[in-house]
């Protein structure tokens, strides 16, 4: 999985290519904890993940916990592969989706 960030002032945006998951959620995890003390906002673009599994979940949902504190967190993006899985985990309700 490739990690792309860029910080624009408090915003936030990652943009995530390849697979999230078990292998490579930590590396996220790990990013994220590096970042969301200076950002106010995050916006995660999914345009060229190809899977998320249950270990990528967590994060987003750690992540999730965190950033509705304070500004927002929102997935855009999302491809129908991705898409399913939040519907099937309910995800779809908990995740700001654009």
């Amino acid at each position: 999985m490739t990690i792309i960030k860029r910080q624009d002032g408090t915003n936030l945006k990652i943009a995530l290519e390849g697979r999230l998951d078990t292998m490579t959620a930590p590396e996220l995890e790990k990013e994220l904890n590096a970042s969301l003390d200076n950002a106010d906002t995050l916006t995660l673009n999914f345009a060229d993940l190809a899977y998320i599994s249950s270990a990528g979940l967590r994060v987003l949902l750690s992540a999730h916990k965190v950033m509705s504190k304070k500004g927002g967190m929102k997935v855009v993006n999302v491809n129908e592969i991705v898409k399913e899985v939040f519907d099937v985990t309910g995800f779809a309700d908990i995740l700001t989706i654009e």
